[in-house]
């Protein structure tokens, strides 16, 4: 297991596991596909508990940057890959997004603590024009 290489004692990463590509690009339908597994990442989002220290009270800026440096320390092989984040006005960010093809963007406002669920702090915007999202969108159509 990949978390099991970190060269820490314990920690808890927030993410996803995702499967590219050959774009470099996460596509949903394909972590359902076969043999998967062996091509699956996790994208980290999140660092909420570092050798036996609770970070969730932490800024976010705080926590994306212990993270970036534990996983950066770490051996490249690992099969975590950090979310990139950036600090520039969302509306660019989205639109970029879009045009790349991705699902969306998750904004988190900075300054903000981890908060389990949804937060006032935390908007994600979905592109509608991305695959999940439409076959999503069909999915919730059906059962009305």
């Amino acid at each position: 297991m990949a978390v099991g290489k970190l060269p820490v004692r314990s920690c808890l990463i927030d993410g996803e596991a995702i499967v590219c590509d050959e774009n470099g690009l996460a596509v949903f339908d394909l972590i359902r596909g076969h043999g998967s597994k062996r091509s699956a990442v996790l994208c980290a989002f999140d660092l909420l508990e570092l050798d036996g220290r609770d970070l969730r009270r932490r800024p976010i800026e705080d926590r994306k940057g212990l993270l970036a440096k534990l996983l950066h320390d770490s051996d490249s092989d690992l099969r975590i890959v950090l979310n990139e984040h950036f600090e520039e006005d969302g509306t660019i960010v989205f639109r970029e997004a879009c045009r790349l093809g991705c699902e969306g963007i998750v904004s988190r406002r900075l300054g903000s603590i981890y908060r389990r669920g949804r937060s006032p702090l935390w908007l994600k915007v979905k592109n509608p024009n991305a695959p999940a999202v439409k076959r999503e969108a069909e999915e919730d159509w059906g059962r009305s």
